[in-house]
């Protein structure tokens, strides 16, 4: 994918002394939680990552290559562009115990906040709520909120529900008040003379807070958003993309059964727009079966580093 932010020069970490035999690729993201395929694109454009060669030839990652990753994270919810925040990462020291002192003071007010949050939501109070909100606005960043309060809360609301530990009427009160609060953050979301993304959720698919939280992140970076919402039949999307001229279209699901279901039109709205997946429904079995590209990390993070995909060319071009 071709960037939104303004290249800049590559920076290179120091090298690694005494590397450890490293994990994979698979291993690495799973425990940064960013996708295989952005900490490629890290590696490639600001040689953030230093993997080592198996005897097999696989690309092994250190220690240090991780500790790297989560210092650019933490980079890139503070603001920073990619390559700004490749840049804090890849400084000697970066990773030293004495560097995430603001991190760390991040992560106590983010905690707090969650469990008040929480609480407040458990109680069906809703100005409680809404004071904790503003208050998580006012001592963070907008990208710590979202990442490390919103989308956590999200997940556990989820899991609760599908334990049978809150009701559908407690599940329906914090979802429908933390739709209230991400619409206002996204208002004109879709102004601006960014590159446009068109985001949604396949037909059946009925939740999509995750992807306004996506959506709000992504405009942060210098999109406009166009939000379709849930349940949206892909064979609608061909007149949206006619009229919005799109670079890139989000779909995002749950399930790989929303995908599965409409793989046929996937594939034919591939070859009008770039298409990318997004959610636990984009597994790698959709992907292989669609043979398009999926974003698998959290939300936030995904959205910080996307970046505008070649377009594809057009039916019956000359080569």
């Amino acid at each position: 994918m071709t960037s939104v932010v303004r290249p800049t020069a590559a920076v290179s970490p120091a090298p690694d002394e005494d590397r450890p035999a490293g994990v994979r690729i698979g291993e690495l993201s799973r425990r940064v939680g960013v996708s295989a395929e952005l900490l490629r694109a890290w590696e490639r454009r600001y040689q953030l990552l230093q993997p080592a060669r198996s005897p097999k030839g696989y690309r092994l990652y250190s220690t240090q290559d991780e500790q790297r990753i989560r210092a650019m994270v933490d980079q890139l919810a503070r603001g920073l562009s990619a390559a700004e925040a490749a840049r804090v990462a890849c400084r000697p020291g970066s990773t030293d115990d004495a560097y995430p002192v603001a991190a760390r003071d991040d992560d106590d007010a983010a905690k707090r906040h969650y469990r008040a949050l929480r609480n407040a939501l458990d109680a069906y109070d809703e100005s409680g709520a809404q004071l904790v909100f503003d208050r998580m606005l006012r001592e963070l960043s907008l990208i710590t909120v979202l990442r490390d309060i919103v989308m956590p809360y999200l997940a556990e609301l989820g899991e609760r529900w599908e334990h049978g530990t809150i009701d559908v009427a407690q599940e329906h009160f914090a979802s429908n008040l933390l739709r209230g609060r991400l619409a206002g953050l996204a208002l004109g979301w879709g102004q601006g003379v960014g590159p446009r993304a068109v985001i949604a959720c396949p037909d059946g698919e009925l939740h999509d807070l995750s992807l306004m939280v996506f959506g709000i992140a992504l405009n942060r970076s210098g999109w406009r958003v166009t939000f379709l919402g849930n349940s949206t039949p892909v064979s609608d999307l061909h007149s949206a993309v006619r009229h919005l001229k799109p670079q890139v279209v989000v779909l995002a699901a749950t399930s790989p059964s929303f995908f599965d279901a409409v793989a046929d039109q996937l594939r034919d709205l591939a070859k009008q727009v770039p298409l990318v997946l997004a959610g636990t429904g984009a597994t790698s079995q959709i992907v292989a079966a669609t043979g398009l590209t999926a974003l698998r990390g959290d939300p936030v993070t995904e959205a910080l580093g996307l970046r505008v995909p070649a377009q594809p060319h057009a039916a019956g071009a000359g080569s």
